[in-house]
């Protein structure tokens, strides 16, 4: 079965956890699943939960804080690593072959500068036939938009943040 390619994209909360219920299905069908994670770092619930299913989870141990707040040699060193990620995480679908990717802020980290979007286009046009993809994060190219099988856009309506309410263990993280 040919694999399809999904983008969860949107200003709302639930693009991770979305990816994430979708590597659970995935492994309760004995699924091979790799998801990966970009410009994100520190201990969260859903990889806490999916390694404890058997995915295999490729993120940086790295912190650089936010894009908007870096410094150009913080900057530099944020893309190296996440460039370094990225070649990580095509080797680790290639062999063995995965059923499932998640990309996880993918999109974020090029709208940033941090990832050139050649190296996900490549990715995308060469991948096995059967990988099963997922890309998360705001602001996908037109390119991607053809591309994809899915599309789901997230919208906020209402989030507590907007009333200083900060991230909460096991729900946002």
């Amino acid at each position: 079965m040919a694999g399809l390619i999904h983008v969860y994209t949107g200003d709302g909360k639930g693009k991770t956890t979305a990816a994430a219920g979708l590597c659970a299905r995935a492994r309760g069908r004995d699924k091979t699943v790799v998801f990966s994670q970009f410009l994100k770092s520190g201990v969260t619930g859903e990889v806490a939960s999916l390694e404890r299913l058997g995915a295999l989870v490729i993120r940086s141990d790295l912190r650089f804080g936010f894009t908007h707040e870096m410094d150009a040699e913080t900057g530099a060193a944020c893309r190296e690593e996440q460039e370094r990620l990225f070649s990580r995480i095509i080797a680790a679908v290639r062999e063995p072959a995965a059923d499932l990717l998640v990309l996880d802020e993918v999109l974020d980290a090029m709208n940033a500068g941090m990832l050139e979007e050649r190296l996900l286009r490549s990715f995308l046009e060469g991948r096995n036939a059967d990988l099963e993809v997922v890309i998360t994060g705001r602001r996908p190219g037109a390119w991607l938009m053809e591309m994809a099988d899915y599309v789901s856009d997230v919208r906020k309506v209402k989030h507590p943040f907007d009333r200083g309410v900060a991230a909460r263990i096991g729900i946002e993280r």
